[in-house]
């Protein structure tokens, strides 16, 4: 098993930056792909950002590319979330995701942290 904690979460205005942070622990050599993803009042859980296992490959969602980078220290088994830019669409529960090596699911989630810009 794998258990992810996020942190770094809070009210900011818009414009300003937050950096996320999310602690891996567990059977972490299982890990392959980390991401972020996000979920706002009364939507679905959306897709932010995702890394590769060795932090080579970076994807991200249209609303948040140039805005946000995602990054990993497996020296530290965590992985990062930059924000700058923010804007009130921004706002949600963000929520960390691992997935095991040689599957194709994120089976492993943290219990999210609130991100919450106003104008």
């Amino acid at each position: 098993q794998v258990q992810l904690v996020e942190s770094g979460g809070g009210s900011v205005q818009a414009g300003d930056s937050l950096r996320l942070s999310c602690a891996a622990s567990g059977r972490t050599f299982s890990i392959d792909t980390m991401a972020w993803f996000r979920q706002a009042p009364g939507k679905e859980r959306d897709f932010v950002a995702r890394i590769s296992v060795n932090g080579g490959e970076t994807y991200y969602a249209d609303s948040v590319k140039g805005r946000f980078t995602i990054s990993r220290d497996n020296a530290k088994n965590g992985v990062y979330l930059e924000m700058n830019s923010l804007k009130p669409e921004d706002t949600a529960v963000y929520y960390c995701a691992a997935r095991p090596i040689a599957t194709d699911r994120f089976n492993y989630w943290g219990q999210g942290t609130q991100v919450t810009v106003s104008s």
